[in-house]
């Protein structure tokens, strides 16, 4: 494949006469869509059972080394997990994962249920589920093609879930700790895996699919390296991809524990709490104006829209009332979900699809690690400068993303991939 083809598949289609919308609900979307939909739920559940079962037990210095264990983990073996996805199948890789978190989240629930958990009982399954989780999503973006027609549609859909599950999650997780046992959480989590991987093993695929057979005969080392070629050939991704990276280390990692410092110092922990909430609202909404809008230049919307991204940190930073922190939230939350949507409609559409998972493994390496580096230095870097003006660089480093996306002319020129 040339350097060129990306572009090639992004020529606008002729004007013709008006054709209805795709069907999206199909029984293989339907399927698909409840197995990520109930999985997200029980990941968005994991993060508050973790900060309450293992603090309760270990501290925060606990929490801060499982919680390390599982995205250390992660990001040391995602680029293998696109390589193997590519090779065995998105689906069957999924499945697999989704089993072994099902074996890592049923083993905690029981030590739980039996006890106080050793510490590094808890580390190694954190470990194993991030493993898991290497090996899981790469396939993510692969699949979107193949069990629906319309891949924007679909983005757009899967988000609002996604939405609803961080809305839902914690608060869940939280009462049911609150009122049960720790491990009763494991145990729903646990199941939730079990649901996925059930109704992704359900899938039955076109047989002349990326996803249908096993590719053998390619080093591991081949692989990778032409995942690499295809992700540096195409500028407009390792650009977004490079941005990101600084956008993670200074707004999206030290965002949380500064914010929820501030916040819950000056107006209380309800406080932050509501605004999470609203930002999961402006989550939901923002998925639900993308099932709707289908600009001709979708990276270059999206990173308009991420300028709204700005009055998040700026809100926290200049110590807002409530009302205003609350806006702020919800106008970030849609902003992200714009151009989350944009983002991965456009990355389906534009790379071929026997190297998604590949390259989806590339992109998603440099995000995490950005924003893993970003949790790491926010400690650090307030010895440097205080919160409040931490919270305006962040502010100011979200307007000059938008800024340097926009100015990118592979970004900025992109065009929508037409319907297929």
């Amino acid at each position: 494949m040339t350097t060129k083809q990306p572009e090639l598949r992004a020529r606008a289609v002729p004007a013709g006469p008006p054709t209805s919308p795709t069907p999206l609900w199909d029984r293989r979307f339907g399927l698909y869509f409840t197995a990520r939909a109930i999985s997200l739920l029980g990941d968005a559940m994991m993060p508050v059972a973790a900060a309450l079962a293992v603090g309760a037990l270990y501290g925060v210095t606990g929490v801060g080394l499982v919680l390390g264990a599982w995205t250390g983990t992660f990001v040391l073996l995602v680029l293998f997990g696109g390589v193997l996805s590519d090779r065995f199948g998105a689906r069957r890789m999924m499945v697999g994962a989704d089993l072994v978190r099902v074996a890592t989240q049923g083993v905690l629930a029981a030590a739980f249920f039996a006890g106080r958990p050793p510490f590094w009982l808890l580390v190694s399954m954190a470990a194993a589920a991030g493993a898991a989780v290497a090996m899981f999503l790469p396939g993510v973006n692969g699949m979107v093609p193949l069990v629906a027609r319309d891949p924007h549609r679909a983005n757009a859909t899967l988000k609002v879930a996604d939405a609803l599950a961080h809305l839902l999650g914690p608060a869940l997780a939280g009462l049911l700790i609150a009122v049960t046992d720790p491990g009763t959480v494991y145990a729903i989590d646990a199941a939730t895996f079990l649901v996925s991987a059930l109704c992704l093993a359900l899938l039955r695929l076109a047989p002349k699919t990326a996803d249908s057979a096993p590719r053998t005969g390619s080093s591991l080392r081949r692989d990778l390296r032409r995942g690499w070629r295809e992700f540096r050939a195409r500028t407009w991704m390792w650009a977004v991809v490079l941005i990101w990276v600084v956008h993670g280390v200074l707004v999206f990692g030290p965002l949380v524990p500064l914010a929820s410092a501030l916040i819950g110092d000056r107006l209380g922990p309800n406080a932050y709490g509501l605004a999470v909430s609203f930002l999961g609202a402006g989550t939901v909404l923002g998925g639900l104006l993308a099932l709707r809008l289908r600009p001709a230049r979708p990276l270059a919307a999206g990173a308009t829209a991420m300028l709204l991204y700005t009055a998040l940190p700026l809100s926290v930073a200049l110590d807002a009332g409530l009302p205003v922190l609350l806006t702020a939230h919800a106008l970030a939350g849609g902003a992200l979900a714009f151009w989350s949507v944009m983002w991965a409609t456009s990355v389906q559409t534009h790379t071929p699809p026997e190297v998604l998972n590949r390259v989806s493994a590339y992109e998603l390496a440099g995000s995490v690690s950005g924003i893993s580096a970003g949790q790491l230095l926010a400690g650090p870097a307030t010895t440097l400068a205080t919160p409040h003006h931490f919270l305006l660089l962040s502010a100011a480093t979200c307007v000059a993303a938008s800024v340097a996306l926009l100015a990118v002319p592979a970004i900025r020129t992109l065009r929508r991939a037409p319907s297929t």
